[in-house]
């Protein structure tokens, strides 16, 4: 049996958790839209900016070479987290939307056709969306999605009868972000691969919570935030299979993803470099692989077990709520508690409990598809991370109960 982890010894860890709002402790549930920032992380990104920063790539003198290491370095680490074979199937990129934003752009523009097809489901994130709805304008391609259950689970019927020689790409969210759906990507991505298709992996909010391995999943892509894993903002990372990359044209032109520039022609360096023009955000990627590091040494697997039976607890305490009901209720779910209340908007529940000193979340979460399925407009969302507690989730409770009353 795994150790257990002590939720409120991570908390103390988190200077952003202490002190008041409102004049009453601060509870914070919105982890699902950016995760605090541990000490480990904050001192790390500190400690280069004061004593060892300098820029990369570019320069023979020590600092120049020090900060080029630290940086791959860091690449190194972001693969580790999700296991990839080699650093250099890691691409920074400015976030998970970026990220999906580089394939549409990149990998879409070259390989889909009018009668091609992207497939999505009806749950993703709309940066898993717009991007393809783009490419798709530009390419003749197609963009559908497959329905979802009443529960909030993607039909696989629906899937596997959408699924068919004209799909190129599959993108699927692996968690999620307004359903809490945990979706079987693994299946899916030999489902993909058995029609010749690519499948693209949003893991913004599975990376946090469990752990990640690229080569067990068998993605072709792979993409997640910094800010979501308790890392900086302005950063995240591609995965990409090696020779997937290495098919794929560049979508930003500048310094660094050249091999050669004449007036007349230009030759590109291969990847990640082809995708990253520019001087690269060297401190947030040095401060997202610490992050990286300290929720491996945390161990993912123990996060994933410790969430699971806080997100048990959570579920049967918000069942106490007079006329509440859950939005999203597979039977694989995790760490995401949308809901909705009989009366109140979820901009209000949102606003009652903020004056409780509690922060959730209210509104479509990037995802109006997911809101129209179940026919609301909005959810109120509690999500949980690492340093929540059961202590956070009586006071939601408590503060839902002050809801109930006023607009019951």
């Amino acid at each position: 049996m795994l150790p257990q982890l002590d939720p409120e010894a991570i908390r103390a860890q988190f200077p952003g958790l202490q002190g008041l709002a409102h004049g009453k402790p601060f509870v914070y549930l919105d982890s699902a839209a950016t995760a605090q920032k541990p000490l480990r992380v904050i001192e790390r990104m500190d400690r280069f900016l004061r004593h060892e920063y300098g820029t990369v790539h570019r320069g023979l003198y020590e600092r120049s070479v020090q900060s080029t290491q630290l940086y791959e370095e860091a690449r190194a680490g972001v693969a580790r987290f999700i296991n990839a074979p080699s650093e250099r199937d890691i691409v920074f990129t400015m976030g998970c939307t970026d990220a999906i934003n580089l394939v549409a752009w990149s990998w879409g523009r070259k390989h889909l056709r009018r009668g091609d097809r992207v497939l999505v489901t009806a749950m993703e994130h709309h940066a898993n969306i717009v991007p393809w709805q783009i490419t798709a304008e530009l390419t003749g391609a197609e963009l559908i999605a497959c329905p979802l259950t009443p529960a909030g689970a993607i039909d696989l019927e629906a899937f596997d009868q959408l699924l068919d020689e004209r799909v190129k790409l599959v993108g699927v969210v692996h968690v999620a972000n307004s359903l809490g759906t945990i979706n079987p990507v693994k299946l899916l991505a030999q489902k993909a691969h058995a029609i010749g298709a690519r499948i693209l992996v949003d893991a913004a909010q599975s990376a946090p919570h469990m752990p990640l391995d690229v080569q067990d999943l068998d993605c072709d892509f792979l993409a997640f935030s910094s800010h979501k894993i308790y890392g900086p903002t302005g950063i995240g990372a591609l995965y990409g299979k090696q020779a997937v990359l290495a098919d794929m044209p560049p979508w930003r032109g500048g310094g660094e993803m050249i091999e050669t520039v004449t007036f007349e022609k230009t030759t590109f360096a291969p990847p990640p470099a082809r995708f990253e023009a520019g001087t690269p955000p060297i401190v947030e990627a040095i401060g997202m692989a610490s992050a990286c590091a300290w929720l491996q040494e945390l161990g993912l697997e123990r996060i994933a077990a410790a969430e699971r039976a806080l997100f048990a607890y959570a579920e049967t305490r918000l069942a106490e709520i007079p006329g509440l009901r859950r939005i999203g209720t597979a039977p694989e779910r995790s760490t995401v508690l949308g809901f909705v209340m009989p009366g109140a908007h979820a901009s209000d529940i949102s606003s009652i409990l903020d004056m409780e000193g509690i922060a959730i979340r209210a509104g479509h979460h990037c995802a109006q598809p997911a809101m129209r399925c179940f026919c609301v407009p909005a959810t109120a969302r509690a999500s949980l991370g690492v340093y929540t507690t059961r202590g956070d989730i009586d006071r939601l409770v408590e503060g839902l109960r002050t809801v109930a009353r006023l607009f019951g």
